[in-house]
Order: C-alpha cells, then structure tokens, then sequence
C-alpha cells in the first residue's frame, strides 16, 4: 500500500496506524506561528468505533489503505444479523446490525448498500445518501409562525425522530438524509 506524509491526510481517507484501521473522519491543518506546521486528525476505528484524536506532522509518514466497495442489496434481518446478497456473484453475506448504527432504521427490504471490504472483512456499510420515508406523527402547524424558518418535530414510520418544516403534515412521504439524520425535502 502507497505511505503518504502526515500533512496529506484527508477526510475519508482510511490508514493503518497502531494496528488498526482508522478513518479520517475530519482534517485541521494548523501552522502555529511557532514551529512547524501539523494536522490534527479525527480517527474513528473500523473495527470498533472508538474515535482518536492525532496530530501528524509533515515528516510522519502513514500507509493510506483503500477499500473495496461492493454493491449489494440487503435481504433481511436475522436476529442480530443483515443479510445482503451480492449482485454480480448471488453470494450472501451476513453482518452484525450494530454496523449501522442508529441508521439501521433507514434500512429497507431490496435497498442496494454499497459494503466496503479490506481484503475478506467487511468493515463499513453504506446507506444511500437520501432515503423515502412516511411521516407517522406530526404536530399541526400553528399559524403565524412565519416570520422565521421554524421547524417542528415529527416522528418517522421507523420510529425516528426529525425535524420538519411546518407545512409536513402527517401520512405525507419525505426524503430525509441518512447521514445527518435531517430533512431532506418531499418525496
């Protein structure tokens, strides 16, 4: 794998560093007026979750590891397990659902996810950027509150909640982000 000087780190770059594999999930380039210049670097442990907080310099030099990604479609859920079945080979893989997080609940039946793989180990699923969903609960929008953009909240037929503008009334369907968790637009 090519090594790569400290100060190139990117976000969303994935390195090998004290054993394990770590996303840059966000970059701060610094130049103190003292000393060299550094960047400071989130990582978060594809393994695991756990999160770092680093500081390479120029000098540090790091191996920038890629992934491969595969689209595959999820199937269904098994206790614990996703089941997803890859589209060119028909091979099925299972996962944990705890992989996803809190954005299990954007997970639908037939959705093509993109899995990133280093080498065998499949270390991260990938939702699609927005996903359809139905609102099950919103308040009425209380009149003459125009003035400013307010939002109110909203519950989600997966049991999420959001918020949403006022004119969202309730059984209407909405694009939300899977990323941010936010309001996205009608559907």
């Amino acid at each position: 794998m090519p090594r790569i000087n400290g100060n190139e780190i990117r976000s969303g770059y994935v390195i090998d560093h004290n054993d394990g594999l770590w996303a840059a999930v966000k970059v701060e380039h610094v130049k103190p007026g003292k000393g060299g210049a550094f960047a400071q670097v989130e990582l978060r442990n594809l393994r695991n979750g756990s999160k770092l907080n680093e500081r390479f310099r120029s000098a540090d030099r790091v191996e920038r590891i890629r992934l491969d990604q595969k689209d595959q479609q999820f199937l269904y859920e098994s206790g614990d397990r996703l089941v997803f079945m890859d589209m060119e080979t028909f091979e099925q893989v299972e996962l944990p659902s705890d992989m996803l997080g809190e954005r299990l609940a954007f997970l639908q039946e037939g959705m093509t996810v993109q899995i990133e793989y280093h080498e065998t180990e499949a270390l991260n699923v990938q939702l699609p950027q927005k996903v359809t969903c139905r609102i099950a609960e919103a308040e009425p929008a209380v009149r003459g509150q125009t003035a400013a953009s307010s939002y109110k909240p909203a519950l989600l037929d997966n049991g999420i909640r959001i918020m949403v503008p006022p004119f969202v009334n309730q059984d209407e369907d909405v694009v939300v982000n899977t990323e941010t968790l936010e309001y996205a637009g009608r559907a």
